[in-house]
């Protein structure tokens, strides 16, 4: 049986490949967006969120005295790429990348969640403390998304109804 401390540990690694996941996932879907300039430039903020993110769990993990799964990031990595090549030939592309990236963000949340009420058991309140902000940074992305779906929605139906190519990506 693991204890609360090497679970939290365990979790700290999760987070970490995760985010290793999802700024490669990010990086591809804004690299392939073209005509929503707001959804691309928001997904580039939320970039750079992520890097910071990773290393802010990077800190966590040193201060436990551990470090990152290499095998576990590499392999978030992988699937990112395998999500993003997938969704290349899709027709409607961009509204793909919205909920892949809305659900994704509901995944972070509910990890984050989890990680500080462990940081909290095994008596890590500056943990609980990072986690906490890295949640209110996903929650953000979260509302930001579910926000503007209608909007990125619309624009696509509208640009498909004219057969413009505009509206892939």
């Amino acid at each position: 049986m693991a204890t609360v401390g090497e679970r939290l540990d365990q979790w700290l690694r999760d987070a970490h490949a995760m985010e290793a996941q999802a700024e490669q996932m990010l990086k591809v879907e804004a690299d392939r967006i073209e005509n929503y300039p707001e959804l691309k430039e928001r997904i580039q903020q939320h970039i750079s969120e992520t890097r910071s993110q990773r290393e802010r769990l990077e800190r966590c993990l040193e201060a436990r005295g551990t470090s990152p799964s290499g095998a576990k990031d590499f392999a978030g990595q992988f699937i990112a790429v395998l999500q993003g090549v997938g969704g290349m030939p899709a027709g409607d592309e961009v509204v793909k990348g919205v909920l892949a990236s809305y659900s994704f963000e509901h995944m972070e949340i509910a990890s984050y969640r989890i990680l500080i009420a462990a940081a909290e058991a095994a008596g890590e309140p500056d943990i609980a403390g990072v986690c906490e902000e890295i949640c209110r940074e996903e929650e953000a992305m979260a509302s930001w998304l579910a926000s503007h779906v209608h909007g990125t929605v619309q624009a696509y139906l509208s640009r498909e109804a004219t057969g413009s190519e505009a509206a892939k990506r």
